[in-house]
């Protein structure tokens, strides 16, 4: 039953409360050069550059690893990861940040064994000691076809791979997705969320404002509001749990649909489709 659900989180913003990229560029004192640079070049091609000026100024992987333990990271995500790999939910990461920063983090605070999927851009060190970071996609050769996503990940995509590879792997019994996330690019992964999936979007952030400014219709999947790590983690918990109950009682007659037994954290926490479109 458990490992019927499949949560998709973002990592910058979402599990953790701050930008990765812009957390390491800031402490390590680069974030003035990445400004200057930034109306020229790709986001992701820059922080690989970023990389290259870190170790020209003498700054090791381990400095960059030093800095991200430091990033904040509320407990009660923490607690809300284990308790659901616990129950033997599927949790995955999906994010633009990188495989080095990511894995770091979580190893930190002991989360590492949580994710069955890092699907993140890839980082080496080479020989030198440099940490390098590529594009997830390679758009100098092709492109996907996103105006949502920046061009060397669409979300959206790889959301639709993830499904079909969790639909696949459970031989025909339905899966139940939540997808979490804060940014624009989050709006295309939850975009291919069906119905009785969730999309958990942070309140005030890109991803809220692009569902608030979309066809009411293009978001399928039921949509849950969160605003910092506190409701977040508090929020999964309970969204899973409703979910065990509703699946365990699914062959009840009169059995009520899940969009109206999901139980939200505050009155202004959890909010449908026309609540939002007749806000």
């Amino acid at each position: 039953m458990a490992g019927r659900v499949v949560v998709v989180f973002d990592f910058d913003k979402t599990i953790l409360d701050c930008d990765s990229d812009n957390w390491v560029l800031d402490e390590l004192g680069v974030n003035h050069l990445f400004t200057q640079l930034l109306p020229s070049m790709p986001w992701n091609s820059l922080m690989d550059r970023m990389m290259m000026e870190l170790h020209s100024r003498g700054k090791t992987t381990e400095d960059i690893a030093h800095c991200l333990k430091q990033a904040p990271f509320h407990p009660r995500i923490i607690s809300a990861f284990k308790s659901a790999h616990s129950a033997g939910c599927d949790l995955k990461i999906l994010s633009d940040a990188n495989v080095f920063f990511i894995e770091t983090i979580l190893k930190h605070h002991g989360l590492l064994d949580c994710f069955s999927e890092i699907i993140t851009n890839p980082s080496l060190v080479d020989n030198e000691g440099r940490l390098g970071i590529l594009p997830y996609h390679d758009f100098k050769s092709c492109s996907h076809n996103c105006n949502i996503c920046l061009p060397n990940m669409c979300k959206g995509l790889v959301m639709e791979k993830i499904m079909k590879i969790s639909c696949e792997s459970s031989k025909g019994k339905k899966k139940r997705f939540i997808y979490v996330g804060d940014g624009s690019a989050d709006f295309c992964g939850g975009l291919k969320l069906v119905e009785g999936d969730i999309l958990m979007a942070r309140n005030k952030f890109p991803v809220w404002d692009l569902i608030i400014s979309s066809n009411p219709l293009s978001i399928k999947a039921h949509i849950h509001a969160w605003n910092d790590g506190e409701e977040l983690g508090i929020g999964l918990v309970n969204l899973i749990n409703t979910i065990f109950i509703q699946d365990n009682c699914s062959c009840e007659p009169g059995n009520a649909d899940f969009k109206s037994q999901t139980t939200s954290l505050s009155h202004d926490s959890s909010f449908s489709i026309d609540d939002m479109v007749n806000s």
